[in-house]
């Protein structure tokens, strides 16, 4: 050992000497100095050619954002926050609906109701330095640029969470050198004017992630946590948290979900990025090794929520109502804070066009909160009745161009429905009913957008309203339902009773209740001048034309064009309301994501009608449900209330409605094809199945708000209407003729209105009767075939139906209350001759004789020997019974001319008969002894 170590010792001693020796040393020290000039010459030369290169970079980038603007604080702070955010629908009493329809959703969130967990696991992963640099991290600017160069396959991403921030909110995703040293630029001007902490919640708030669990585009940690976890942000497990922070680098990639809110079969991409997360999380110290192998092996699949119903697919109605009255009315609001009214919106196209797209923009950016009036229990019950109904009419065959092939073909239609519940004193939309399915061919809503005829629900709106209004009418005042012709360009009757029957002189109050047409019409030309369409203005009504004012067929619900459902229900609420208009609303405010109401409802009442003439009406309507076209409806009810109310047919039974009202809510129904169809089928009337439908829904009303739909209180009587008895015939005070007739009757009347005048429709007269029909006796009539009763005054009968109306007997309405004392006359006048004379027979003791063709006639005489010993009114059996004797028989006109004997025919044995009684029908007395009078001088 000792000898290797001295051979060692002895190489290093040559060595040494070697370097020492003179020459060595000189060699050594030329070789040092040109190496030292070498090396001076390299730095001189990197030194220098760095220089021009950093010069040539800076100027490079210098010529790169030579455009770029130098950005204020202001302007920065406004791009960064700029960021869309989803508005929220609500129930009323805030239930929450959903989120508005938009092609991404967001819900912004302050950071420090956002996880640790899922801060940290964001920093981790996508900039690990982040609280370390100052917007940029050079080696990895210069990692990328030379990956960049050298077209690397190998990509890591160079930016950080402030460039990224930059890039998604002021920048775009174009990939050039300019945006790269323009996004350098912003970071690093971003980061001196921001804290880590704004940056940081900006990015959360900024990135997608993907897709939820109702398929819908998401962007912001909130939105995450909510649609793939039903958790808030705060509320994030570490397993989860890592999951969604590994979602931006690939968030369709990664997300679970299918964009019809399904799970994917295939999620081991977004599982694998999630254990990345996690072991970057680890390798940070962010966790310990056991949280991070416990929420590695945690499976994160059981946590995903299941599909979640888009509310466009559950409530496809509303959202959209909802989402179209939220534009009109922000569109208002925006409008005024520019300086411009409502109305320089209806009279500017334009303007309303500019608004209106600056509405519907802020309310898919702004991240508003949209408060309803819609009750949702309510809502949806009102929707299962609708969907369980049964008996809404059967499907009908309809032609419609397929929009593909141009071909006509046959689809099957079905019957639509369209209602709407309405709270009367506040105007709000408690519910509706928008069609019976959602569907590609079917998304009108019937309750708020369909355009229909209201048919008869327009008469008390339209008619008897207006005309108690204009002290025209009251409820009793007596109108004719006869064969009239109230149509100028034609001489037919018109209009026509849906049944095509008369009940002659009848109430208003009773005309309303049977939904009489020509009743209705008839007040309504009284009135028409006065232009009554003036009030469906007041009350809402927007399609109304200017022939609507002047075109008698409007008053029974054939306008121009038509009304909605909303529009028609709510101004039967005016009635409810004391005769004010209050206009329903669905939108009851709007609330900025700063908590600052911007928009909240405020009721305008409008003054249609006095409290007495809206109560009036509502008593009239009563009458409806209680014996009228709706007669039925209480039996269908399981509670009871005040309801006053008026059903309604289209013409060809193509509509069908019923409106009702009750001291707190009123609802309106219809039911019908989309393309105009009848809806008379078998069995149940359609009338019968509007009327059963409409009392199913408000029973699931009632049993959710007995409170609301159930009112205990009755409709109150105001002051200004008294209780007075009145001729049913006339209206007018009663006469003692009336009172015979038994024709008194009381009702409601508005104080300035009630009658002051005795009535003259009826007076005691003789007339005669020829076949059926009765006319007034002539001054020379005689007595003998003329009778004593209580007739209708010809001049009240012209001043009721006018003087072209000929056939009086309509007037005598079909109804016991009439009684048998009441008879309609006319004059027949007298043909200025005397009659043709008849033809008698015998057989046995019965004597009988011809008709007499003269159509004056009112009676017979029969004469034996010369002396009448009887009288026959016309319309009475012809026959005589005799005794022995010679007879002839004469007929007598109205006028008192008595027509030529007829031939002689002899009874019995031809013996002169004793005296006797002789009558013309059983009970009557005879004219006494044939002697006494010559033949043919008898002018009774």
């Amino acid at each position: 050992m000792k000898e290797k170590w001295q051979k060692w010792i002895n190489k290093i001693k040559s060595i040494f000497t070697l370097l020492t020796h003179g020459k060595t040393v000189k060699g050594a020290r030329i070789t040092y100095a040109v190496v030292w000039n070498l090396f001076l010459l390299t730095m001189t030369v990197v030194i220098l050619g760095g220089a021009f290169a950093a010069g040539v970079g800076a100027g490079y980038f210098a010529s790169l954002v030579k455009d770029e603007p130098v950005r204020s604080y202001e302007s920065m702070k406004k791009d960064i926050y700029n960021y869309t955010e989803t508005s929220e629908l609500y129930f009323d009493h805030n239930v929450y609906l959903g989120k508005l329809r938009t092609d991404l959703e967001r819900e912004e969130v302050s950071l420090d109701q956002v996880s640790d967990y899922l801060i940290k696991a964001i920093v981790a992963t996508e900039d690990e330095y982040f609280y370390q640099h100052h917007g940029v991290v050079p080696k990895a600017v210069l990692r990328a640029l030379f990956q960049e160069v050298t077209n690397s396959s190998v990509q890591s991403g160079g930016s950080t969470l402030t460039q990224q921030l930059i890039k998604n909110q002021i920048l775009t995703n174009e990939v050039s050198f300019q945006r790269k040293a323009n996004e350098i630029l912003l970071a690093l001007r971003l980061e001196k004017f921001f804290s880590k902490k704004e940056i940081l919640e900006a990015y959360l708030n900024v990135s997608t992630f993907g897709r939820n669990s109702s398929g819908k585009n998401i962007a912001g940690v909130q939105a995450a946590a909510k649609g793939i976890f039903g958790k808030r942000a705060s509320e994030l497990t570490l397993a989860q948290a890592a999951f969604i922070a590994g979602l931006p680098q690939s968030p369709f990639g990664y997300t679970p979900f299918t964009n019809e809110g399904t799970v994917k079969k295939h999620l081991e991409p977004g599982l694998s990025r999630m254990k990345t997360v996690l072991k970057r999380m680890y390798d940070g110290g962010y966790i310990s090794e056991k949280q991070y192998k416990e929420a590695s092996a945690y499976d994160i699949t059981k946590d995903f929520i299941p599909r979640a119903a888009n509310p466009i697919e559950k409530y496809p109605w509303l959202t959209f109502e909802i989402e179209n009255r939220a534009k009109e009315v922000l569109m208002t609001v925006l409008a005024q804070k520019d300086g411009y009214s409502e109305k320089d919106l209806k009279k500017d196209d334009s303007l309303y066009y500019k608004y209106k797209t600056l509405a519907a923009h802020d309310l898919r950016q702004n991240g508003y909160k949209i408060y309803t009036t819609i009750d949702k229990k309510i809502y949806d019950a009102m929707q299962k009745v609708k969907d369980r109904y049964q008996w809404y009419g059967p499907n009908k065959p309809d032609k419609i161009k397929d929009p593909d092939t141009g071909e006509w073909k046959t689809v099957m239609e079905p019957v639509q429905v369209g209602a709407m519940l309405i709270e009367n004193k506040t105007g709000k939309i408690i519910s509706f009913v928008g069609g019976r399915k959602y569907d590609s061919e079917h998304q009108l809503n019937h309750a708020t957008n369909a355009i229909r005829q209201n048919g008869s629900t327009m008469k008390p709106l339209l008619i008897y309203a207006p005309a108690i209004e204009l002290g025209k009418a009251s409820p009793g005042t007596p109108l004719p339902d006869v064969a009239l012709s109230l149509n100028p360009a034609s001489s037919s009757p018109w209009p026509h009773n849906y049944d095509y029957r008369y009940s002659g002189l009848v109430s208003a109050r009773y005309a309303l209740a049977k939904s009489y047409n020509v009743p209705a019409v008839k007040l309504y030309k009284e009135i028409v001048n006065q232009r009554p369409a003036k009030y469906l203005e007041k009350m809402g009504f927007t399609s109304l034309t200017k022939a609507d004012y002047t075109n008698l067929a409007a008053s029974i619900g054939s306008l121009t064009n038509g009304v909605t459902i909303e529009e028609n229900t709510n101004a039967f609420s005016t009635f409810a309301n004391g005769g004010q208009f209050i206009d329903a609303y669905l939108i009851d405010k709007i609330v900025d994501k700063n908590g600052k109401v911007i928009y909240q409802h405020k009721a305008k009442p409008v003054k249609v009608f006095t409290p007495q003439t809206a109560y009036l009406t509502l008593d009239m309507m009563r009458d409806v449900i209680k014996m009228g076209t709706a007669a039925g409806l209480r039996s269908k009810l399981i509670f009871n209330a005040d309801w006053a109310g008026k059903t309604g047919t289209g013409n060809q039974y193509i509509d069908s409605w019923f409106v009702a009202t009750n001291p707190n809510v009123t609802f309106g129904l219809w039911r019908g094809y989309d393309k105009p169809k009848s809806l008379q089928t078998y069995g149940m009337s359609y009338s019968q199945r509007t009327n059963t439908l409409w009392a199913q829904l408000m029973n699931a009303a009632y049993k959710i708000r007995p409170d609301l739909v159930a009112p205990k209180q009755s409709f109150k009587m105001p002051g200004g209407i008294v209780r007075r008895s009145y001729c049913a015939v006339s209206g007018l005070l009663p006469s003692a003729a009336c009172a015979k007739a038994g024709l008194v009757e009381s009702d409601y009347f508005k104080v300035n209105n009630v009658p002051t005048k005795v009535d003259d429709s009826l007076i005691e007269g003789q007339y005669v009767t020829i076949g059926d029909k009765k006319y007034l006796a002539l001054p020379s009539t005689p007595k003998e075939f003329a009778q004593v009763g209580l007739i209708l005054n010809p001049d009240f009968i012209r001043r009721m139906v006018g003087p072209n109306f000929h056939n009086y007997s309509q007037l005598i309405p079909q109804r016991d209350r009439w009684g048998k004392v009441l008879v309609s006359t006319a004059r027949l006048a007298d043909n200025g001759k005397k009659p043709n004379p008849v033809s008698l027979k015998a057989s046995g003791n019965t004597l009988s004789w011809s008709q007499a063709s003269d159509k004056d006639v009112v009676g017979y005489r029969i004469y034996r020997g010369g002396a009448k010993v009887g009288s026959i009114v016309n319309g009475s059996k012809r026959s005589f019974t005799a005794g022995n004797g010679a007879y002839y028989v004469t007929a007598v006109d109205i006028a008192g001319n008595e027509s030529a004997p007829s031939n002689l025919v002899e009874i019995g044995t031809g013996e002169k008969p004793k005296d006797q009684p002789v009558t013309g029908k059983p009970g009557e007395k005879s004219t006494g002894n044939p002697k006494d009078k010559p033949a043919g001088k008898d002018n009774h």
